[in-house]
């Protein structure tokens, strides 16, 4: 398969989606927009596209980040749902999918760094891609806001501090606010990129040492486990 990956910084990198991507041997392409390389305009070539993350929100216009095109990549990721590819958006990505479907993202209630647990839904606890996942899991974040919900999506997941951690909003398109993708290497450049004295007065903020030291390989094996899912059931409709 052909697993496209937007990418809108060096410091939010796709982490266990790019992992599983090479493992299963599938073929990877991106827009490193970071570095001015185009968004796809040929959607048909690919099978999985992945919106990552960034310091950016649907808002930010060209003026202020001269490379974050908020409308373009609704553009791609509309006409990669309705082509009927694989659309998976993380953080950012989750809200510019929502926005892509008419729905406004939201400020979260609260500020969210570190490794939290979520617990899924009853539609996500039932749900055949998520059931592996458990009521509770622990799972990385990094955000301020949340995506925003359309007639037809589900919540899939929630954490005491964000009520929309996992969107699904179509059979193949699904929204992550949450960072299962994190490893220490890609936490590591985040804490470089990103001042956190500001912030760790709120509850679910953790020290930098402590972000460093948590084990993220569960997360990252129930991801990988949900992707060889998706793509079983991308195959079947294919």
């Amino acid at each position: 398969m052909h697993i496209h990956f937007i990418v809108h910084e060096h410091f939010e990198a796709p982490g266990a989606y790019e992992s599983w991507a090479n493992k299963r041997g599938h073929t990877i392409t991106y827009s490193r927009v970071y570095q001015g390389e185009p968004l796809p305009k040929n959607v048909e070539d690919l099978d999985f596209l992945i919106v990552m993350g960034g310091p950016q929100d649907p808002s930010t216009t060209i003026e202020q980040c001269p490379h974050f095109d908020a409308k373009g990549e609704q553009e791609v990721i509309l006409n990669s749902i309705t082509a009927g590819k694989v659309v998976l958006g993380i953080c950012l990505g989750s809200q510019l999918i929502g926005e892509a479907l008419g729905a406004t993202f939201e400020p979260s209630p609260e500020r969210e760094i570190g490794k939290y647990p979520i617990t899924l839904t009853e539609a996500g606890m039932t749900h055949p891609l998520f059931s592996h996942f458990g009521k509770v899991l622990d799972v990385g974040h990094w955000h301020n806001d949340m995506p925003g919900l359309t007639n037809g999506s589900q919540v899939i997941a929630y954490s005491a501090g964000c009520p929309r951690q996992i969107v699904g909003y179509r059979d193949l398109v699904y929204g992550f606010q949450c960072h299962m993708e994190f490893t220490k290497d890609i936490v590591a450049l985040l804490i470089e990129n990103d001042d956190l004295s500001d912030v760790l007065q709120y509850r679910f903020v953790d020290e930098p040492e402590v972000l460093l030291n948590h084990n993220y390989d569960e997360m990252n094996q129930k991801l990988h486990d949900f992707l060889d899912k998706l793509e079983s059931f991308y195959k079947s409709k294919h």
